[in-house]
């Protein structure tokens, strides 16, 4: 004898509010690249009493946020002769455009907060950066270091020296082998990268880099983290006990291809699946419950 129970609907109800749940979950993104990492500010204010430097500055900040909706790096000047400002800005290989995009719009403002007017200003988050000066602004050598930072935990005892450096040679090794001035690994636990300015021949790019990787060996030594900032490229590595996470960056050394939001679907994939099974048992478990109390109706 068929029955008709109030259960059902409850069941039904049950499966449709876990499968939208864990759809409308957010899954756990990468670390902001809009992190402010350091800023560089000139001592000398921008002397502009026509407001000339400041026009010139504010068509430049327009062309380079503009150009940042389509390359990830972009150098140009506003101006003329002795007023003319340089500029560029430079995204980070993994970004995606639309991120690069984000990201370089954020710091014209933030130049502006952090520094104010002066003849010459660099603000470097972690996905982008940028920096401009004033036309006969002196120059500092490409190796000059920035900004290092290296995490206040030390990994001892695990061979973790040897690993880092290992995924730091393959980093190099791709960097050399000209990889559009980026190369991101990882190895046995350790994620490394590093990235040079847009225009930097591939064997200066390859000086640069190991200069960086040299003091990171140096000065962070055993750290758990670092990042070395130099003025013409960067280095930055990571050490994951658990094995490095799919958010730990989007590029992949197989890969020339990059897409910053795969860490994301990939959790997302992760939770429908867990939430349809999740469903699907508990719907199991209805029936049968209808079915016991089909049965003792029966009986009865």
């Amino acid at each position: 004898m068929g029955v008709r129970s109030k259960n059902l609907p409850f069941c039904s109800f049950f499966l449709l509010f876990t499968i939208l749940q864990q759809l409308s979950t957010p899954a756990k993104s990468a670390q902001d690249y809009t992190s402010l990492v350091y800023k560089g500010c000139a001592k000398q204010a921008l002397s502009d009493p026509t407001g000339v430097y400041s026009q010139s500055l504010s068509t430049l900040f327009g062309s380079l946020v503009q150009q940042s909706s389509i390359t990830k790096f972009f150098k140009t000047s506003s101006g003329a002769a002795q007023t003319a400002i340089s500029g560029l800005y430079q995204c980070r290989g993994d970004l995606s455009t639309g991120d690069c995009y984000n990201c370089v719009s954020k710091l014209p403002q933030l130049a502006d907060q952090l520094c104010g007017k002066v003849i010459a200003a660099r603000v470097q988050l972690l996905g982008c950066y940028i920096l401009y000066e004033v036309s006969g602004f002196e120059q500092i050598s490409g190796m000059q270091m920035l900004y290092k930072t290296c995490s206040p935990t030390n990994v001892a005892g695990s061979g973790f020296e040897m690993r880092r450096d290992t995924a730091f040679t393959v980093m190099e090794n791709g960097i050399a082998s000209g990889n559009i001035g980026f190369y991101a690994t990882s190895y046995e636990s350790v994620y490394a990268l590093g990235q040079c300015e847009g225009d930097l021949g591939t064997a200066d790019c390859g000086d640069c880099v190991k200069n960086a990787v040299q003091r990171a060996q140096v000065e962070c030594g055993s750290s758990l983290s670092g990042q070395v900032y130099l003025n013409k490229c960067f280095i930055s590595y990571s050490y994951y006990p658990n094995g490095v996470p799919t958010t730990a960056s989007s590029y992949s050394s197989s890969s020339s291809s990059s897409s910053s939001g795969s860490g994301q679907s990939t959790g997302k994939t992760v939770a429908i699946i867990l939430g349809g099974t999740a469903g699907v048992g508990f719907l199991i478990i209805c029936a049968l419950f209808v079915r016991g109390l089909a049965k003792k109706r029966d009986d009865f």
